[in-house]
Parts: structure tokens; sequence; C-alpha cells
């Protein structure tokens, strides 16, 4: 545990990217020691808070319900046969059991309750523990409007339900709310480590947009994709998407919004006077980023972007301060977003909003605040109806329409960051872009 924290806090005062990254015994240890305090610290008041006292995980090897598999320990990449979790929560004890009906311990959090020898049906098993605690609420994951929370497949809920005693079946009810609290709260040491992420995320991004990768006249946007991606795999991490990459420039007219990620053209060759878009997220110790960020490719004797550029990314910054300073806890996405919207045209901005939760997915669980093409809200409730809780975090991602004289055309400015939502109202979790990343760098951004 010591050893662990100490390497924490040492990172976080490094500057080389590469030292950035645990090596994979240490990421195991540390995420074995997330997932103890996930269950003992915070499942207890999150299981309080939905009225659910037992909580049923079931799933089978490589059909794994999504909240399954982010309670899965370290050397554990899948299920085994079928896995039974169940949590057990005495608030009057004030106490909380992990027993799985399986034939091993799942880690050290999770507790073997299984003998097969003395019980040879697995479901006969589960239902003698039930009966042994005889909880009030029985939580299965299924829910038509969430999806990370709809894990349970079909088989499993019919063979569960045919053992369980009538006398229980009015107990058994969806466990969605407990399962997207769950998968979208994230607890203090979790977002110290989200610092991390987040700035190794912006320095790869910050290395692609420079000469180091792109030679104006040469280089295409696909190259740029790719090397994303193999220096993410370099540095023994994942992405959760393919990074995309994509121009606007002043000889050609402002496509839809789809363009930026589907049906653009492959290979198009980065040129000076381009506005250079990423789209790029990474995965490491179980939490995602998801960013985008602008690089402007200076022309010959250009010192830095031009002015209609530089005002165009303020006013995406002023839309992610409309967004941001109507997250407030209890609303809604739809009244979130309708807000935002409403009161960035006010002020004559051209917005989109389309900002999700991030954590342990990369399109996590939680309040989803607009679609991209869904900008006068969503009326189904998959989350845009979901309320907005604390100690989350979100991909604060939108875009701004702007006209350019120059260019006689209209282009998009593209912002994506990661923020977080807590006790103290909202934070980007490592900052954001306020300034153009410039082709090749001039001295004033020497140091990104």
């Amino acid at each position: 545990m010591k050893k662990i924290l100490f390497t924490i806090s040492f990172l976080c005062t490094l500057g080389a990217l590469g030292q950035h990254i645990l090596p994979e015994e240490q990421r195991a240890t540390l995420v074995d020691e997330l997932l103890s305090e996930r269950f003992n610290q915070l499942l207890p008041n999150l299981m309080d808070e939905t009225g659910i006292d037992m909580w049923i995980v079931i799933s089978r090897e490589y059909n794994e319900d999504p909240v399954l598999r982010t309670m899965l320990p370290a050397t554990w990449l899948n299920a085994r046969r079928r896995t039974i979790l169940l949590f057990y929560r005495d608030k009057g004890k004030n106490t909380i059991e992990k027993l799985a009906v399986a034939r091993y311990n799942v880690g050290e959090n999770i507790v073997s309750a299984w003998d097969k020898e003395k019980q040879p049906d697995q479901w006969k098993r589960l239902i003698a523990l039930i009966e042994e605690r005889n909880p009030i609420k029985i939580g299965l994951n299924y829910s038509k409007d969430h999806n990370i929370a709809d894990g349970l497949d079909k088989t499993d809920y019919d063979e569960f339900l045919d053992y369980l005693p009538k006398k229980h079946h009015a107990k058994v009810v969806s466990a969605e709310q407990l399962a997207v609290r769950w998968i979208e709260t994230r607890t203090p040491r979790e977002m110290v480590i989200y610092n991390q992420l987040v700035t190794i995320t912006h320095e790869i991004i910050a290395e692609a947009f420079s000469e180091k990768v792109i030679t104006p006249g040469i280089t295409t946007t696909t190259e740029v994709e790719w090397w994303m991606r193999q220096k993410v795999t370099d540095l023994g991490l994942e992405t959760w998407f393919h990074p995309t990459v994509d121009v606007q420039r002043s000889s050609e007219a402002l496509v839809s919004h789809l363009y930026s990620f589907s049906g653009r053209p492959d290979d198009m060759v980065i040129l000076p006077g381009d506005l250079v878009h990423c789209d790029f997220g990474i995965s490491y110790l179980r939490l995602n980023t998801d960013c985008q960020e602008l690089a402007y490719v200076l022309k010959p004797n250009e010192k830095e972007a031009p002015k209609f550029l530089v005002e165009g990314l303020k006013a995406g910054n002023k839309v992610q301060d409309f967004l941001t300073q109507n997250m407030i806890t209890g609303k809604t996405g739809n009244e979130i977003l309708a807000k935002a919207l409403k009161e960035a045209r006010t002020a004559g901005l051209r917005p989109s909003i389309y900002t999700h939760p991030l954590g342990s997915y990369g399109h996590s669980a939680g309040t989803t605040i607009g679609m991209w093409d869904s900008q006068d809200g969503v009326m189904k409730d998959d989350g845009e109806n979901y309320p907005l809780r604390q100690n989350t975090v979100y991909a604060i991602e939108l875009n701004t329409t702007i006209t350019v004289p120059e260019w006689n055309r209209d282009i998009r400015i593209m912002l994506e960051e990661a923020g977080f939502y807590g006790e103290n109202g909202f934070r980007f979790v490592n900052g954001r872009q306020t300034e153009l990343l410039l082709i090749p760098r001039v001295k004033s951004q020497l140091g990104n």
C-alpha cells in the first residue's frame, strides 16, 4: 500500500511522459487497492441510498456484465464459467458481505461461498445464501434505459427466477440506479489518478500536433492517427476508440458534424494554414479519457495563429463555461442542456453540446447532456433525464460554429475535456485548451 501511494505521489511531479506509466505488477496492486476502497467504503453507501440490501451480479465467461467487468480483480481478465457475485448490506450492523457463488475467491475482496462437493448445484447454493439473509430487495442488472445497467442475460435471468422461491419474487427489482451509481461515482483516490491520465492524454496530443510528427505538405491525417495509436501501444496503454484527425481549411465548405467522426476522407495531406482537430482517448488503471484539441499549421513567416481562430477558440471556451456553470446537483441532462444552450445563444454564440459521462467506460453511465443530433433534448430516459450527482466525471464535449470572413465560410470549433463535478462544483480535471497548438512550435509553446 505505502509503495503504491509513494509511487503515485512521486509520478505526479514528473514531466517525462514515459515515466508516468506504472509497470504491470504495480498497476495490478493499485487496481486491487482501488477496488477494495470501492467495495468497503463506496458500495455500502450506494446500497443504502438506492434501497437495495442485496445485489446479485451474474455473468458468464466472455459474456460479461459491464458492471461485473469493473469488479474483477486485476489478474482476472474475464469471468470464469458462470460467475455469481452477491453483495449483502446489513445497515443495522453496518456490515457488507461480498460473496462469490464460485469455486474460488474472486481476488482478495470477494470470498467464495460455494463448495461444489457439498452442493453440486450452483443455483441452489445461491438460493440458500438468499434464504439465510432474507433480504428486503434483491437487485438484478436489467434496465430499459441504461445500457451499462442491463448486463444480465435472459438465460441467467430465467434460471434465477426458476430457482428462486415464489415468496421472494416480489423482492426482485431492477438494480439500475445502484449499477449506474457504482459506475459513475469516483473516489478521492481515483481522482488523484485521473489527473495522471489526463496529463498523459494532453502530452500525447501535444507531441502529435507538433513538428516532431507533422511535416506540412507531407504528413497525412491518417498517419497522425496511427502515430497516436502506436504511441499509446508503445507506452503499454490502450485506446478505447481509434483516434481521429481532421482538418478545416479555407478552400472547403463546412459539412455536417458527422464528418468529423465518419465519412471524412483518409490520408488528407496537412497543409500550412490548416486548422487541425483530433479526437483521442486512452484507458489506464480502469479509467478512460476523451479529449479533442485543435492545432494551427503556421504559414511561412507566420509566428501566431490568425486572430479569427484565436477568437474562435475563446468562443468555444465560452460555451464550455455556459455548460459547466449550469451543472447543478439534481438537475437532469435535458435541463442543463436547455439552459446552457439558451444562455450561449443569447450571448451570440452558435453552440452544440453533447457531453457524456466518463470514467469506468469512455461513454459511461450517468448524466448525458445532449447528443450532437438531438439538441432539443432527448425524451427517452437514457441518461439525459438522469439527475447530476456529485463525485462524477464527464467528457465536456461540444462545439460552436463561427463565421470566418477571411475564408468566406463557417468553421466549427470542436472541443472536449475531462471535467469533475463534486461538492465544490465543477472543475476541469487537468485544465483545458485555451491556446491553439502551433505547428511548428514557436518559443512561447516550446514547453508544450
